[in-house]
């Protein structure tokens, strides 16, 4: 016991050295290096010379908006109407990468027709981004296509890419999961991720903010954000004292005692008993009822037939069986109720040559 305990102790605390160095994963994060993450592609941008600046507020966006910035933006719930509003009056070129909030603001006239499945597609455009990509694992939604646009990857109701030029570009994509450190590698998605968000020099990454970042009030923070660091940690122990203390004591409690009955009683005794009553209450449709219910329970799997079998299949395979006559047997095991105490008797005579006949024919 002392042994499981201890093992339960060290198991708990390996688990607490593995998982507590990690952090959960932020999607599409340049500075997340879990398989949701992008930070492969942040490095590859940064060594072909595009400056990244990771912001998560507003405030930052148009501190660094100018000409020759781009700026990314894969989620928008933690903003609020009037925030996107700005976002879309901004000079910087617009990268909208998976499903977000407010897109008929961001890129007007481009809007979300229905949902398309992610999987590997032919740009089939004239695009040069895509072109030199090729194959690239893209969908999540497909969109229209308004004039002086141009739409690449198209499914069944529409391209899942498309770039809009004017006072500046605008690309919208359906989903994110090329430009992650899981996809990146396959097929052409570096090379997409690379010549979508590497196409100006400044990269403006626009990214929820952190817990830590979240301003008290602010109506910014999720549930899972406001919860302390350390209560689920608490929640784990208490689990595993919960089962240390139900195995304990289901030990304690020991195997099964068979106690012993005071009073045996024989079967044979049982059955006179019963009999007496049933002969002082006269109740000889209740004896004659239980002596035919037996014999036919007693039969019905000698002759073959399962527990639901007619009466009529019954009486034909017993009647087989034995040599009687079917009038007979149905009279013997569904017939009338003896008038008499020396009916009764006859009554379990009969049903006892004939349960002997089906028994050893």
């Amino acid at each position: 016991m002392v042994i499981f305990g201890l093992l339960v102790i060290v198991l708990a605390a390996l688990a607490a050295l593995i998982t507590g160095t990690s952090t959960d994963g932020r999607r599409l994060d340049p500075a997340d290096s879990t398989l949701t993450g992008s930070k492969a592609l942040a490095q590859i941008l940064r060594q072909r010379g595009v400056r990244i600046e990771r912001v998560s507020t507003i405030d930052d966006v148009v501190r660094l908006d100018g000409p020759g910035t781009q700026l990314l933006v894969s989620g928008s719930s933690f903003l609020s109407l009037d925030e996107i509003t700005s976002l879309s009056r901004a000079q910087a070129d617009l990268l909208v990468v998976g499903p977000v909030r407010g897109l008929s603001t961001l890129a007007p006239g481009i809007t979300a027709t229905s949902e398309a499945a992610v999987r590997s597609r032919e740009p089939r455009c004239d695009l040069p981004a895509a072109v030199h990509a090729g194959n690239a694992y893209l969908g999540g939604a497909a969109f229209t296509v308004p004039a002086r646009s141009t739409g690449c990857y198209p499914g069944a109701d529409g391209p899942s890419l498309v770039r809009s030029s004017g006072s500046r570009t605008v690309t919208v994509v359906g989903d994110g999961g090329f430009m992650t450190n899981q996809r990146l590698a396959e097929d052409g998605n570096a090379a997409l991720a690379v010549n979508l968000a590497g196409a100006r020099p400044v990269l403006i990454w626009l990214v929820p903010p952190d817990a830590s970042q979240v301003i008290p009030g602010s109506g910014q923070a999720t549930l899972g954000e406001l919860i302390p660091v350390g209560v689920p940690w608490a929640v784990l122990q208490l689990v595993i004292a919960l089962l240390v203390v139900a195995f304990w004591r289901g030990r304690r409690l020991g195997p099964v005692v068979v106690e012993r009955l005071p009073v045996v009683v024989r079967a044979a005794e049982t059955a006179e008993g019963r009999g007496r009553l049933y002969r002082a209450r006269r109740a000889r449709d209740r004896a004659s009822a239980t002596l035919r219910a037996a014999c036919v329970s007693r039969l019905t799997p000698r002759l073959g037939l399962s527990g639901d079998a007619t009466p009529d299949q019954i009486i034909a395979a017993t009647a087989l069986r034995s040599g009687q006559d079917a009038v007979w047997v149905r009279s013997v095991l569904y017939g009338l109720i003896p008038a008499d105490d020396a009916g009764l008797v006859a009554l379990a005579g009969h049903l006892d040559t004939l349960e002997r006949q089906v028994r050893e024919p």
